[in-house]
């Protein structure tokens, strides 16, 4: 599993952090989304994807 942010979409709302904060960080200034690890182990897939989810401004995807 590869984790894609594309930080022009992200509106820093930080839903991806609460539901994934080993993958997703925010920046301090602007509260754009940080990917801490584009390449998760198998045990994050459920917590990848409920961020993936709960995205308001969908700029999250997984590729396979």
């Amino acid at each position: 599993m590869k984790v894609v942010i594309d930080e022009e979409k992200c509106c820093a709302a930080g839903q991806c952090v609460a539901a994934a904060p080993e993958v997703f960080d925010q920046r301090d200034e602007d509260g754009i989304v940080v990917l801490l690890d584009a390449n998760p182990p198998a045990e994050r897939t459920g917590a990848v994807l409920d961020a993936v989810s709960v995205c308001p401004a969908l700029a999250i995807r997984v590729e396979a």
